[in-house]
């Protein structure tokens, strides 16, 4: 269900205008076709199975299993309700861009509100002792790896792309997040890989680099000669646009 971002947040670029969709184009066509072979893949890896194949060594890293409470309408709900906000947060990120275009800055406080939100909610729901100390072990080099690689190289690595490229190149690659889940858990953890996986991988990658060769066209035609990144562009636009409003104003007075 996350690999539906990328749909998402395309469509919503759309309807926001932050997006060009030409379908009398090829690079239309390979924009709007590769966002379909994408989401099919993905569907395909979820949905589709298929015998499992062997592993031919033990796992490198065991989990011990814990005892999984599952609800699933509240699940759903839940999942549906991170992908639809997860789309919506790619495009704040190249709006808040065009006037605030200090990435490092950004990052710095989004992972402070970001990490404010969680202790605040950790408070209320975590009220075992036992649960907020830390030891030299896995656990502390996971807290690190999380705030360090995952929150502030990763945001900053998506901002720096959304300024260049726009919120839906960057959305596009998050399929591929599901891959290497799979191939690292076929390897690491000893999880069974399926046909299934590895047929929506290469269908996502075909419907990637569909997406990716439309909007290369696409910039293709809109750069300038200095090259103007994606919210240089778009700030341009609006610039544009308010000056017409204003002589249209100014004639009708």
């Amino acid at each position: 269900m996350i690999n539906t971002i990328a749909a998402m947040t395309f469509v919503a670029a759309i309807l926001l205008r932050m997006e060009h969709l030409d379908l009398g184009s090829p690079k239309g066509v390979a924009k709007a076709a590769g966002t379909v072979v994408s989401l099919a893949g993905v569907t395909t890896m979820t949905l589709y199975k298929g015998p499992a194949m062997k592993n031919f060594y033990g796992p490198l890293i065991r989990i011990h299993g814990n005892a999984i409470h599952e609800n699933w309408l509240k699940g759903s709900v839940l999942t549906v309700a991170s992908c639809i906000t997860w789309s919506i947060w790619y495009i704040m990120q190249a709006i808040t861009l065009r006037r605030y275009p200090a990435q490092l800055s950004l990052t710095a406080w989004m992972c402070f509100a970001g990490g404010a939100q969680s202790a605040v909610f950790a408070a209320f729901v975590e009220h075992k002792p036992a649960a907020w100390k830390l030891g030299f072990d896995v656990k502390l080099w996971s807290i690190l790896y999380a705030g360090v690689v995952g929150s502030g190289l990763i945001i900053y690595i998506k901002l720096w792309c959304t300024k260049e490229k726009g919120p839906v190149f960057v959305t596009m690659f998050n399929p591929l997040s599901s891959i290497m889940v799979a191939v690292l858990a076929c390897f690491d953890f000893g999880e069974r890989l399926f046909p299934g996986s590895i047929i929506g991988g290469i269908v996502v990658t075909i419907g990637l680099y569909l997406v990716l060769w439309g909007k290369e066209r696409d910039q293709e035609k809109e750069m300038t000669p200095g090259g103007a990144s994606f919210v240089a562009s778009e700030t341009k636009k609006e610039e544009t646009s308010t000056l017409s409003r204003a002589e249209v104003a100014k004639q009708i007075t």
